[in-house]
């Protein structure tokens, strides 16, 4: 408000309005009321419209909130007035209106009154305060409900009123702990208000009940091999007192040392928890007194019962009554091979057990009584098959989970001799090249036995047989130990081709076993033969002569060089040459087939006499060879052929004394390297007597015979004398022969015994026998041929 002082005041106004009027709301015209022009007015509450000249107001007015102290409550302002300058008060009174309830300070107050306290007992209250006054203020209280309180007011000389309430009737906490009263202030305007305050009241108690167990005897369960602190059961006593006169402790009051060491209880809550290791092998039964008692003295007992259930924690013990280590392996079967006992301390199905043995072992468990079993043979056992056991008996209980227990038991089958040795193979073959040294090592036989230690050390035993009549331990020998097989002696393979025999292997065993094998040995072929010419035959007592006709066409068949090999294969393989030749252009050889045919027109200007000489090679490696002369006369007529071969003794006998001066020359130098003789001495007699061999032996079959070839001699393998018929042809262009009948009169023999037309040329060497190369004396010497000259 604002006030300005001034030396003359002209007048004094006085509005009336109620509070909380709307803002704008019309106060009083002051202009009309003072019959002035309007100016300007300024007020916090009250503003003045200058150009109407009334009073309005400006904002909400709280008469409580202007005049907080005083019933009465008023506005004091000013006006001033300007040309000329006049002041006004001003005052509006505001008047109170009922637009406050009566309120308490406390929406809720408490109390505390022991249930022990006495009827007429006054318990003060806390006055309601309302801002209106007058009529509009607290005019009366009301208590509800009254059922123990009834409400008593007390007016002051102020005006105000006491509050109070008054017991009419005993509290008792035990029925009724707490108690809600609704205090309620009421005023008297229009419309009425009120206001009102809780009044809580807690009854406090007073120790007049005592502790009461819910039930005399508890039951409850606790699983073995529980943790400790775990809860077995809680016990629960009621005291209807409150505070510390309902405080309940728990106790436990058994004597036994079990009980007060396996359980303990909570003081507080009654709960019964574990402090030891519960186990149900060692005790299945708790009997537990519990005390309650409050902090008063009094108390009420209870018995807790606790039944321990079984858990499956104890495997299944094995106890091995007896065993066996060592089983023979032709044991019977049910041959008891060990004795166990089983035992499980835990109850019903987790006592119960079951043993077995694992599938495919020739072992299986028989109950033979309660907890008792017996391991035995199932099945024929062999060591060989399996030597060692290592047995597993497993037993399982029937608990959830199942528990079980094991035990392995190693059994040993000896051996029993039941296995005879048994070769690697069914049939041995060994090759063996001929000409070998005697004690040469061909092959080994190798058995096997299936048995252990003793029974199954093998011995190699030759048996007794022959070989084309002579025994075969002068062949082949064996070792005892080892099986390996040698030559007693060198093979030919020209005198045996193989032979077989066999072997026995038997076992160190009581009694023994055995078994046998054949082996068969094969000889294989060395080229250590020379070809051996069978026809031309080359004899020191005669000469034979091929008769050519000088009428001969191309490819005239003269003769066939016939030649074998003992050896066999590629060794015998058999390939002539035609080394030498008087006229080379005349004769050629056939590779393969050791014929000699012209290679063009005989002519008059040919010489009668002709030598060839033919080497006949192998196809061994290194090869051999054998040379022939063949001495051929071309001529039409017998007498012709005679006039040129009369020269021939006296070659002969030149060639004779050639010969002796070189022997005698080679003899002197043989003397000298005495060694070298004797190596060459030694080579000599060995092919004499690889050529005897042949000479007494079955010789292969000859690709070709000279044409009615036959014995007339009859002695020996290789023949000295041959029938020899000319071949005789009607046309001199072709090579067809006719032959004539054997032992015709056609062959002559040129021999000193015979008296026919033809004289036996003498024993000197003819200057045709002479070798024509180091060819023919590589591996087997040409002898001087007998002569045979076959004619028309």
């Amino acid at each position: 408000m604002s006030l300005l002082s001034l030396d003359s005041v002209f007048g004094q106004v006085t509005y009336s309005i109620p509070e909380e009027m709307a803002k704008n709301s019309l106060v009083g015209n002051i202009a009309q009321d003072l019959g002035l022009e309007s100016k300007r007015l300024i007020s916090e509450y009250i503003e003045l419209n200058r150009e109407r000249g009334v009073l309005l107001v400006k904002e909400r007015i709280d008469r409580e909130v202007l005049c907080t102290e005083t019933a009465l409550c008023a506005l004091d302002f000013q006006i001033i007035l300007e040309n000329p300058m006049e002041f006004y008060s001003v005052t509006v009174q505001i008047t109170d209106i009922n637009d406050n309830a009566p309120t308490f300070e406390k929406k809720e107050i408490q109390f505390k009154i022991s249930e022990s306290a006495v009827i007429g007992a006054k318990f003060v209250l806390e006055r309601a305060v309302d801002l209106d006054v007058g009529n509009n203020g607290v005019q009366n209280y009301e208590l509800k409900p009254t059922d123990n309180f009834a409400l008593k007011l007390h007016n002051n000389a102020d005006g105000n009123k006491n509050v109070a309430m008054v017991l009419q009737k005993p509290l008792d906490r035990e029925k009724q702990e707490q108690i809600s009263l609704v205090l309620t202030a009421v005023d008297g305007g229009e419309p009425q208000m009120s206001g009102t305050m809780l009044i809580v009241i807690t009854v406090l108690d007073a120790n007049d009940n005592a502790p009461v167990f819910t039930q005399p005897t508890y039951k409850a369960t606790v699983t073995e091999n529980s943790p400790k602190g775990t809860v077995v059961a809680t016990v629960t006593a009621s005291d209807a007192d409150q505070g510390s006169n309902g405080k309940i402790t728990y106790s436990i009051t058994n004597t036994l040392e079990n009980v007060r060491k396996m359980f303990e209880v909570n003081q507080e809550n009654g709960e019964m928890s574990l402090t030891g290791n519960i186990d149900f092998e060692k005790s299945r039964h708790f009997e537990i007194n519990v005390l309650a008692s409050d902090e008063g003295g009094l108390t009420d007992s209870c018995k807790l019962i606790v039944d321990v259930i079984d858990v499956n924690d104890n495997k299944p013990e094995i106890n091995i009554m007896s065993k066996s280590t060592v089983l023979s392996e032709d044991a019977k079967l049910n041959t008891v091979v060990t004795m166990i006992n089983i035992e499980d301390l835990d109850s019903e199905e987790n006592g119960i057990v079951k043993c077995f043995v694992k599938e495919n072992i020739p072992f299986i468990l028989k109950t033979s009584s309660n907890n008792f079993y017996s391991l035995v043979t199932d099945s024929d056992l062999d060591r060989e098959i399996a030597s060692q056991y290592n047995i597993t008996v497993t037993c399982s209980d029937e608990g959830v989970p199942s528990l079980s227990s094991s035990v392995t038991l190693t059994l040993q089958i000896s051996d029993v001799n039941d296995n005879a040795p048994v070769f690697e193979r069914s049939s041995y073959e060994a090759y063996i090249v001929e000409n070998n040294t005697p004690g040469l090592s061909i092959f080994t036989v190798k058995a096997r036995d299936a048995d252990w230690n003793q029974n199954a050390r093998v011995s190699y035993i030759l048996e007794d047989s022959s070989v084309n009549g002579v025994l075969v331990s002068s062949y082949v020998s064996v070792s005892a130990d080892s099986g390996v097989i040698h030559a007693v002696r060198s093979f030919d393979y020209e005198q045996i081709k193989d032979f077989h025999f066999r072997v026995k292997a038997q076992d160190g065993g009581s009694p023994p076993l055995s078994s046998n094998v054949t082996v068969k040995i094969m000889i294989q072929d060395q080229n250590d033969n020379p070809p051996q010419v069978l026809y031309p035959v080359q004899t020191g007592g005669s000469v034979v002569a091929e008769m050519v006709p000088r009428a001969a066409d191309v490819g005239y068949l003269v003769t066939k060089v016939v030649a074998v090999d003992v050896d066999s294969g590629q060794n015998a393989w058999l390939s002539y040459k035609l080394q030498k030749a008087t006229d080379r252009a005349l004769f050629e050889v056939g590779l393969q087939n050791g014929e000699i045919r012209t290679i063009r027109q005989v002519n008059d200007k040919d010489a009668v006499k002709q030598r060839l000489t033919v080497i006949v090679e192998d196809n061994g490696q290194p090869s051999r060879s054998a040379a022939v002369i063949v001495n051929v006369a071309v001529a039409d007529s017998f007498p012709e052929v005679l006039s040129e071969f009369t020269d021939f003794t006296h070659d002969k006998e030149y060639n004779d004394n050639l010969t002796f001066y070189l022997v005698l020359a080679l003899a002197v130098v043989s003397f000298l390297f005495i060694t070298c003789v004797v190596v060459i001495i030694s080579v000599k007699i060995y092919r004499w007597r690889q050529s005897r061999t042949l000479f007494h032996s079955n010789l292969p079959v000859i690709p070709y015979y000279p044409p009615r070839y036959s014995d007339t001699l009859g002695t020996g393998t290789l023949q000295h004398v041959y029938n020899y018929e000319v071949c005789r042809t009607t046309d001199s262009r072709k090579s067809d022969c006719k032959f004539g009948r054997a032992g015709s009169q056609n062959v002559l023999i040129m021999d000193p015994s015979s008296t026919g037309t033809m004289q036996r040329i003498q024993s000197e060497k003819s200057i045709l026998d002479e070798p024509d190369s180091p060819l023919e004396q590589r591996d087997s010497p040409v002898p001087s041929p007998d002569w045979w000259v076959s004619g028309g």
